[in-house]
């Protein structure tokens, strides 16, 4: 037998005494909310339950009003809300699935919150006052867009309208009001199958909701559906647009919930970990379409490996955070398979967001403040991809065409891992604990970088701010260069990869598998050359378990291995120079501890990789391997020269142009021309000149140079 309406207030008092006592004797004064799990209800009675599932605004209306009573006869003077958690597994959608079947009921999907308005207050009980008789009438506003004025008086019982009516005014100063604001919901990412865009929604949230979510957060939400009228051409429309009112939500607390391996792949993942050759089937698994012909690729690959597991993200006891991500920059020339990789990686890592630095949206890479997004004048805070990649990673390609304000605010968002936003009148902090992978070009086509420069020389050709240099723990440099061989081997790649691949037309038609689809069962898997390397589907599975269940901690080995290393950069760097000061206190520092904390992070991630709970030699030793290979190969210097773009310091820059002072005087018998001091310094690479003239100056303030005549120098 069905629930009858007047039920449902009998059924709510029994369920409190017999169920909810002690909890209910529990609530003070400052208590706003009763949380509830739904499964206390529904095995406490079924039919009650699929009642609140079916009704559950007026159900849970009735719930508050029956709960303030109770709370009135213990002296508490509240009238807090009910909030039901845990909602059964059946009512659980996702976002595109939510139909007119779903209307008014209660429904729960998992999603992410792209905006968030300001708060506005609406009124919630209005009180409107008779113009004839001075009575008062109190009307429930349930529609935030209409404002309903009563149809009869309850004093002289005159009508609002037709012959022989009243008017009624506001009273303000006697209505209820409530706080109110829009959010912007949407389908988590990876829900989304092939290449379809996520649903979206418009979410209103009233009362002790409000103020409670910011854009980026992953949550489950318990939502209401319901409907709004369109318009068109001013005139109202036959077609409704879904509106969800939010009951309660949850934040996510544990990243990758949405990944959960079965325990056969569990084993599978555990076995793969065991395999002697792992790191080599990882590599492989990198983009298996880009051959890695050159040693640089394959350490390039490496690097975006240890990205994808990343380092361990801790808190220490004064409350400071020390990240994990790991931050990587590909520089290269056009056709070396940067936006390949990023595009690869963007679709292999579990939560991830691409975007491209020529059009991304008006959130930008942080966050927006755009009025009237919901059509009602208010400001709302949208995210932009870095808080949407949130506990993932952030695949930015042609950063170099972001937009200046991105740039700058980019260094907080990297190094803290939050971003602050003060826009519109929206004050606040948005989390975007996320690892950056960017791909930069240069801003005249190609590189222009001899044998001789440095990583610098190439950075300062892509527009970058020079100390956002310091925030990426590595930095490459991929160059087109002319390899007869490796262009041959990169050639017969391709044209195989061409042939093997599947016609797009005939997997539309469905007269070919989908490869992609193929994949979701499939552990390995073999590229053009007959090598072996882990299937999409599987990698990311394998990603989510390592990271969820594996935190590892340096042992003393481990330590002591990065250490040393560190020891030795430090006071190595530069001691075959024969320009080198001999004053200790003008020599440059070649890495500060922003590179000893990368080498860690590296080293974790390995160990990730390898499913162990400690950094073991073994992953210390592959950290330094990549972190040399970078830092040798693209020729890094000294950390002034990371965080300001010059080569040089002050005191070698001195030495440098006092050395090319005399290189002229000598060979030529003349001054030097500051011309040709210029040109000197730039085939050295070398492009600031106005370092050169500071350099000039100081020589000259210091008696080492004198000005033979105006822009000739030679030395004292």
């Amino acid at each position: 037998m069905a629930l009858q309406i007047e039920d449902l207030g009998s059924r709510w008092e029994t369920f409190f005494e017999e169920v909810k006592l002690q909890e209910i004797q529990l609530l003070t004064n400052n208590s706003i909310e009763f949380k509830i799990r739904f499964n206390d209800i529904q095995s406490w009675d079924p039919e009650f339950a699929k009642k609140i599932l079916n009704q559950p605004k007026r159900t849970i209306l009735t719930g508050k009003r029956i709960l303030s009573q109770r709370c009135k006869e213990n002296g508490l003077n509240i009238e807090p809300d009910i909030l039901l958690e845990h909602l059964p597994p059946d009512v659980e959608n996702d976002l595109r699935e939510i139909g007119s079947d779903d209307l008014n009921r209660l429904r729960c999907v998992n999603v992410v919150i792209t905006k968030v308005s300001e708060i506005r207050p609406r009124i919630y009980e209005a009180d409107w006052c008779c113009d004839s008789c001075g009575g008062h009438t109190v009307v429930t506003q349930e529609n935030e867009l209409e404002l309903k004025e009563p149809l009869i008086c309850s004093g002289c019982e005159l009508p609002g309208s037709g012959p022989g009516s009243t008017r009624f005014t506001l009273d303000s100063d006697r209505c209820t009001w409530i706080n109110n604001q829009y959010l912007e919901i949407q389908e988590l990412p990876e829900r989304v199958k092939g290449s379809g865009q996520p649903s979206r929604g418009k979410v209103l949230i009233e009362g002790i909701q409000c103020n409670r979510f910011l854009p980026g957060e992953r949550v489950t939400a318990n939502l209401i559906p319901y409907t709004q009228a369109g318009y068109h051409r001013n005139r109202k429309s036959a077609m409704f647009e879904i509106v969800y009112s939010l009951h309660s939500a949850v934040r996510e607390s544990t990243p990758f919930t949405d990944i959960q391996p079965s325990e056969e792949e569990k084993k599978e993942i555990k076995k793969v970990a065991s395999r002697p050759d792992l790191m080599s089937i990882m590599q492989e698994s990198i983009a298996p379409s880009i051959i890695d012909v050159t040693d640089k690729l394959k350490v390039v690959k490496r690097s975006l490996l240890m990205q994808l597991f990343g380092g361990v993200s801790r808190i220490n006891a004064d409350g400071t955070r020390n990240r994990g991500d790991i931050h990587i920059l590909l520089m290269g020339d056009p056709g070396v398979a940067k936006s390949q990789l990023l595009t690869y990686m963007s679709k292999l890592a579990p939560r991830a967001r691409f975007a491209s630095g020529g059009n991304i949206s008006a959130a930008g890479l942080t966050a927006a403040a755009i009025r009237d997004s919901f059509g009602d004048g208010r400001f709302t805070l949208e995210a932009g991809v870095l808080p949407l990649a949130d506990l993932g990673i952030a695949c930015i390609d042609e950063i170099d065409k972001i937009s200046n304000e991105d740039k700058g605010s980019l260094h907080e968002a990297m190094e803290q891992q939050q971003i602050s936003v003060s826009k519109g009148g929206i004050t606040t902090q948005l989390r975007a604990r996320c690892a950056v992978l960017s791909a930069a070009n240069p801003t005249k086509g190609t590189f222009d970088v001899g044998p001789n420069q440095n990583l610098m020389y190439a950075f300062n050709q892509t527009g970058l701010p020079i100390p956002l240099a310091t925030r990426f723990d590595i930095i490459w440099l991929m160059k087109d260069r002319v390899d007869e061989e490796n262009d041959a081997s990169i050639a017969r790649h391709i044209m195989a990869s061409r042939i093997k691949g599947v016609p797009e037309s005939k997997v539309e038609e469905n007269t070919f598998e989908n490869p992609v689809t193929k994949d979701e069962e499939v552990v390995y898997k073999t590229n053009t050359n007959g090598k072996e390397y882990l299937s999409v589907p599987f990698l990311r599975k394998y990603i989510a378990y390592a990271k969820t269940n594996h935190s590892p901690i340096l042992t003393d080995e481990a330590k002591s291995m990065i250490l040393d290393y560190y020891k030795q950069a430090r006071h190595s760097y530069g001691k075959d120079s024969e320009e080198l000061s001999e004053r200790r206190d003008e020599q440059p520092i070649p890495i500060s501890a922003r590179a000893l904390e990368s080498l860690i992070r590296l080293a974790e991630a390995h160990a990730r990789m390898n499913l162990r709970d400690e950094v073991i030699g073994e992953d210390a030793d592959m950290a330094i391997a990549i972190f040399r290979h970078w830092r040798e190969e693209e020729n890094v210097g000294s950390v002034a020269e990371m965080s300001t773009g010059a080569a040089h310091g002050p005191a070698q820059m001195n030495r440098i142009v006092m050395k090319i002072v005399k290189d002229i005087v000598s060979e030529t018998g003349k001054d030097a021309m500051q011309n040709d001091i210029y040109s000197r310094a730039m085939a050295m690479g070398i492009e600031d000149t106005y370092a050169i003239d500071d350099a000039i100056q100081r020589l000259s303030n210091d008696t080492q140079l004198l000005m033979a005549r105006p822009g000739y120098w030679r030395p004292f």
